[in-house]
């Protein structure tokens, strides 16, 4: 069940400005133990929400990483998303209205900085494991950065310490296809509807590869020449999906905090900042992620101080994560 933690004070933003309020909505699984000594915090990546049971399969179970009956793991809605957490949409109490494109900006500093107050109003200090894929890593490696003490370890699934060049580029073009739908910049919900539903499309492009979509997406034998091409089809039905259930301003926003990740600004440079994270971690790469590469994930596990590297094999791109429970949990749940 979604719940929310609302704080009345200002929440100060790293880039400038300030949210007159703030509200978190998060999930929580299990039972705290008596000693609080059984915490799983996962952070979620782009488009999701706090519910990791619903887009995460087959993880929150018996026996699974997330196991309810072993461990309370907590997960919160990221600042600036479209599912209960203060972002665009979200009315602001000075005007009643939501700011809609005028949101603030906020970096991944923010959201980790979010996590920790909601941590703290949970009477959660320290946290056994604290896990991040993709965007979701960013938010980990900023909070462990934030805060080492806190965490006894960290797990890291196709993700990195800084945002690539690449990746950055990736999200331009996602922003370009929003920003030349018309409607951006209207104040409505449903703003530069076409906009996004492109960039969605973009988005699974680099989420799946040309392997992905070589095996999932091929016509059906027999099919006429005057129907649409399952890719055709797919790429429409994800963008028009996305549009269903999130707006473009927090699309936007989030992209943008993603372009600021690097957990090496403030603090000497990439290499003096991980060499702060001396906790146990374990490194997860994808056999064919194009995101975050192998090379990138062995690269940054041989950057930690206390990091072991693990590989899924998955022909299934950055997406492997989340289909791949099987080898996901057979390597997180080894003694």
């Amino acid at each position: 069940m979604i719940q929310y933690f609302k704080s009345d004070k200002p929440f100060a933003l790293e880039l400038g400005g300030t949210l007159p309020q703030l509200t978190i909505a998060y999930h929580t699984y299990g039972t705290l133990s008596p000693a609080r000594d059984n915490v799983i915090w996962v952070c979620h990546a782009l488009t999701a929400n706090s519910d990791v049971a619903d887009w995460w399969p087959h993880t929150v179970e018996k026996g699974a990483f997330l196991d309810p009956e072993r461990y309370f793991v907590v997960c919160a809605n990221i600042l600036g998303s479209h599912y209960g957490t203060t972002g665009p949409l979200t009315p602001d109490p000075r005007s009643g209205e939501p700011l809609y494109g005028d949101f603030p900006a906020i970096t991944i500093g923010d959201m980790a900085r979010a996590h920790s107050l909601l941590a703290d109003a949970l009477g959660i200090g320290r946290i056994h494991k604290l896990v991040g894929s993709s965007v979701g890593g960013f938010q980990a490696m900023e909070w462990a950065a934030q805060a080492p003490g806190r965490f006894e370890n960290l797990i890291l699934i196709a993700t990195d310490a800084k945002a690539s060049p690449w990746a950055i580029a990736v999200d331009e073009t996602q922003r370009m296809a929003i920003k030349s739908d018309a409607t951006y910049g209207e104040k409505r919900a449903d703003a530069a509807a076409a906009g996004l539903a492109a960039a969605r499309a973009i988005g699974m492009l680099t989420y799946r590869g040309p392997e992905g979509y070589n095996r999932t997406q091929q016509d059906l034998p027999g099919a006429s020449l005057s129907d649409l091409h399952r890719a055709v089809t797919y790429q429409r039905h994800q963008g028009e999906k996305l549009c269903n259930r999130y707006n473009a301003y927090s699309y936007v926003t989030i992209l943008d905090a993603f372009d600021t990740h690097d957990i090496g600004r403030g603090r000497g440079g990439l290499q003096a900042a991980l060499d702060t994270l001396t906790m146990p971690a374990i490194i997860v790469g994808i056999t064919t992620d194009i995101i975050f590469t192998p090379a990138e994930m062995r690269l940054l596990a041989s950057r930690l101080p206390n990091a072991k590297y693990y590989e899924i094999d998955s022909p299934m791109g950055h997406d492997g994560f989340l289909v791949e429970h099987v080898q996901l949990n057979k390597i997180l749940t080894q003694k």
